[in-house]
């Protein structure tokens, strides 16, 4: 047995085809947040890296997209009795008295079965793990799940294993794409968009000062996912008076990113309008005004429907998950106002911007409201 831990990543179903960006993001992820490193390969249908601290590198790994999974697991090579004994081994150190077990062994099988490893092996466990009350569970019933890949070389018994992000690997799409962070719905969509493998720009607009605070905090969870050391957030600030209908302030946000997109050289606009949530002919006009700037409109939520929510958890807006959930109870009534009125607000926006150069770390929030204060 080479006794060896690793990290092991398992793409997701859409990343198989795209693993060269998935390696590349993760020497990116790793470097950024200073783990040491040694080899990051592709080993069949996984992803293996030998890390001097598998316990953070893998977490370090695990903000990307891309991935169905992440594991830290023993190395053995891929033959019968090596795969018994290492998975005996490994079940031996870490499970605990009285629980029920699944084991669960895919991949490569060569001259053998999966089966019939997860027979000898289960049989194997209970011989050496006598007097602890251990026994095997079933698939709906257990307290530990044991998963073991094989490759064509190696077996791979997984100590501990993670769910992943899901999606395509950052930034694979190799295109641009800008959008607006407004309130939670839009950060979600913007989430969305990278988990989409868009190279995200970011402006964030904001009413009132007291929604500052609030949005830099979101923001602040969403470029780490960027897996860049440094990234630029442009600031926007509404300038109405009065609180803003969410209708209205979507349509005012999305004429700010018309405006932006069509003077940048930026082909492309991530749009956080749904049809599960605003009227049709809201998000068929936003379209209309791409087009007429030869622009091309996304619309990253509008296959969305519950899962909404497991992606606002994803950069930690589950406090603010009822602010979602009232959206799909607003029946938006008519906040239109007259065109003169709103190309006002989006020329007097524009004029306010704000850029700060943000070098992704713990303190990123305080030091972005300073700079975006800073004379204000």
């Amino acid at each position: 047995m080479k006794d060896e831990v690793l990290i092991i990543v398992f793409p997701s179903v859409f990343s198989k085809n795209k693993t060269n960006s998935l390696i590349t993001n993760i020497k990116k992820v790793l470097r950024i947040q200073n783990q040491k490193f040694r080899k990051v390969r592709k080993e069949g249908d996984v992803i293996t890296v030998e890390a001097d601290d598998p316990v953070f590198a893998s977490s370090a790994i695990n903000t990307l997209f891309g991935i169905k999974g992440v594991a830290i697991a023993k190395q053995v090579t891929n033959d019968f009795e090596s795969i018994v004994n290492g998975i005996s081994k490994v079940a031996k150190d870490i499970f605990l008295k009285g629980e029920r077990f699944l084991l669960q062994v895919e991949g490569d099988a060569k001259g053998f079965t999966t089966k019939d490893v997860e027979l000898a092996a289960t049989s194997s466990v209970i011989e050496k793990t006598v007097g602890m009350g251990i026994k095997p569970g079933t698939s709906k019933k257990y307290d530990r799940k044991l998963y073991v890949c094989l490759t064509k070389l190696n077996a791979y018994i997984c100590i501990y294993y993670d769910n992943g992000l899901g999606g395509v690997p950052n930034n694979s799409q190799n295109e641009e794409i800008i959008c607006c962070v407004f309130d939670e719905l839009s950060a979600v969509s913007c989430l969305e968009t990278i988990k989409q493998g868009f190279d995200v720009k970011i402006i964030v607009c904001y009413n009132k000062d007291l929604e500052l605070l609030h949005l830099v905090k979101i923001v602040n969870q969403i470029i780490c996912r960027t897996v860049k050391p440094k990234i630029n957030l442009d600031f926007y600030k509404i300038c109405n008076n009065k609180k803003l209908a969410p209708l209205l302030l979507t349509e005012i946000t999305s004429k700010i990113l018309i405006r932006i997109a069509s003077t940048s050289g930026i082909k492309r606009i991530s749009f956080s309008t749904s049809p599960l949530i605003y009227p049709i002919d809201f998000a068929e006009n936003l379209t209309g005004q791409a087009f007429d700037k030869n622009l091309i409109p996304y619309f990253p939520l509008s296959g969305l429907d519950d899962n909404v929510f497991e992606s606002a958890k994803e950069i930690g807006l589950e406090k603010y998950l009822g602010n979602i959930k009232k959206l799909g109870n607003i029946k938006f009534h008519n906040s239109k106002q007259p065109t003169k009125i709103i190309e006002r607000i989006v020329n007097e926006s524009i004029m306010n911007k704000k850029t700060v150069a943000v070098n992704i770390g713990p303190n990123n929030v305080h030091e972005i409201l300073d700079e975006v204060r800073l004379d204000g």
